[in-house]
């Protein structure tokens, strides 16, 4: 019961057993469901890109919205699957509980805060974030989100963020660390990583790839995880974020793959002969050593041998080659020949066979869902199945190989990172420009004020969270306004749609001459 307690705590104080004004449910977690989901900042997740941008492209493609409610659908199937064996439901138990509002909550919020342009505006904001303006957190997706959640969106009057249960804040938390220090000792430091937890190769001493929380809402994460104290190793994801995050895996591998071919971009002949080739010739690709298979550029089959190798170099606690065989054969058969073999032409055979495809795809990566207590560091407690896991794999290499490798992708994506970080520059320099101080937009000079009251109660209270490890924990004011005015531009540009930088920077740029526009109001 007092861990029960805990799960439906909310920051504020309030009971989580009684319904709060506004709120229509009386149920706390589908209380969260219901603030997630009415949020203004989920509601904007239908203007940002979930791999390329339907405003630049004209075609009907997935956004962040559409992909955000898959996922809570998905993560919901697998929670009620899961609660359905006594056995499973028992395991549960064990490791902290398991509610489907608290599944489905995590899934309607994980990507809240997803900046515009997908995961290329997320990686410019992060060089800016720490080149710029000297952020040792940078911005990452993830502790986005769980800042929109905890301090940055409101409800009501009484507060900041949406005040959710202690049960959804820890489903949120997909990588329950900061980049650099929380916890101690930082799980990039384990001889085995968890999954995001590495540093990246071409950048020693930036800390984690991957992590749910800067250090401004850090508090907050301790104190959402403090029910699952004892349970839990500090850095291991609770059932429910797993579940999510399973989710959203499974959701990536399976509607990216929908979009493309209903654009024809997935082409048949391209996709036939890079898998059918390795598969025809496993053996022989095997035996090439790196170097030989480097040197053998695009060759058909290559690049899956190099997906088979990195497998067994990060995941060799699960990689199989029995299982990678079985499940290229299982993609050819049933995305190959069944989908991609007919071009897309928008009958109503043409949807059917869409339809099939992620429907059978779904139910048996769902089925394939299992309970472990004791997960090794790069999985979570609930985790694919052997064979599932590899077929995800294979799936989600295709649309990396044959979508987001592309060279016109490739070249509308360099004009997005030129936008943000002119965008980021131009709001930058406004903030900067103290004579137009009363004409800033009003959103973003209260993100600057709370800013600057965030980090200078950090340098207060705990300064070394200010700086990288090692360096000197003296934050003078002048460094202190340039990373508040670095958090505040970033969290501004971060809530925006797409059209919405867009449009603001063709404003902020002088080319356009219109004074109002209802793409964006400041």
């Amino acid at each position: 019961m007092y861990d029960a307690q805990l799960r439906t705590g909310r920051r504020s104080g309030r009971s989580g057993t009684r319904r709060a004004p506004g709120d229509l449910a009386a149920s706390p977690f589908r209380a969260d469901r219901d603030r997630v989901s009415s949020s203004a900042f989920f509601a904007r997740l239908g203007g940002v890109t979930q791999v390329v941008s339907p405003s630049g492209s004209g075609l009907l493609l997935h956004n962040r919205l559409t992909h955000s409610l898959k996922v809570a659908q998905v993560a919901r199937a697998i929670a009620e699957r899961l609660l359905s064996d006594p056995t499973d439901l028992s395991k549960l138990d064990r490791l902290g509980g398991c509610d489907l509002d608290v599944v489905e909550a995590a899934g309607l919020g994980h990507d809240l805060g997803h900046p515009p342009f997908g995961h290329l505006g997320e990686g410019v904001l992060d060089r800016l974030a720490r080149q710029r303006f000297a952020l040792p957190d940078g911005f990452e997706g993830n502790a986005q989100s769980y800042r929109v959640v905890t301090r940055i969106d409101v409800r009501g009057t009484d507060g900041d963020g949406l005040d959710l249960t202690a049960a959804v804040r820890a489903a949120l938390l997909k990588y329950p660390w900061t980049r650099l220090t929380e916890p101690q000792p930082h799980p990039r430091h384990l001889p085995v990583p968890p999954r995001g937890a590495s540093e990246p190769e071409d950048g020693p001493g930036t800390g984690s790839v991957k992590f749910s929380c800067y250090s401004t809402e850090l508090e907050d994460m301790v104190d959402a995880r403090s029910p699952f104290r004892g349970r839990l190793a500090d850095w291991q994801q609770t059932v429910e974020a797993s579940i999510m995050d399973t989710a959203d895996d499974i959701a990536y591998a399976i509607h990216d793959l929908e979009d493309f071919h209903r654009v024809g971009i997935l082409q048949h002949t391209s996709v036939s002969h890079e898998l059918t080739e390795w598969l025809g010739h496993a053996v022989e690709f095997a035996g090439r050593s790196d170097d030989e298979l480097a040197g053998a550029g695009m060759r058909p089959g290559c690049s899956l041998e190099r997906l088979r190798r990195r497998l067994h170099a990060k995941d060799g606690w699960i990689a199989d080659d029995e299982a990678f065989v079985s499940a290229v054969k299982k993609v050819v058969a049933n995305l190959v020949t069944k989908l991609l073999e007919v071009p897309f032409d928008r009958s109503q055979q043409a949807e059917q066979a869409v339809a099939a495809f992620s429907g059978e795809w779904t139910q048996r990566l769902v089925e394939g869902i299992q309970v472990v207590e004791e997960p090794p560091t790069r999985s979570g407690h609930v985790a694919l199945a052997v064979e599932q896991w590899h077929e995800v794999q294979v799936l989600k290499f295709v649309h990396r190989r044959f979508v987001l490798q592309r060279p016109d992708l490739a070249l509308h994506q360099r004009g997005q990172d030129r936008l943000v970080s002119k965008l980021v520059e131009a709001l930058d320099n406004w903030l900067i420009d103290r004579s137009e101080a009363a004409r800033l937009p009003h959103r973003l000079r209260d993100l600057f004020d709370r800013a600057r009251a965030e980090f200078a109660q950090l340098r207060s209270e705990a300064p070394e969270l200010l700086v990288r490890p090692g360096e000197p924990a003296v934050i003078d004011t002048e460094h202190l306004e340039r990373m508040s005015r670095g958090r505040a531009v970033i969290d501004f540009v971060a809530s925006l749609t797409d059209n919405q930088a867009a449009a603001l920077l063709e404003a902020l740029s002088g080319r356009t001459t219109q004074l109002w526009n209802d793409t964006f109001v400041l």
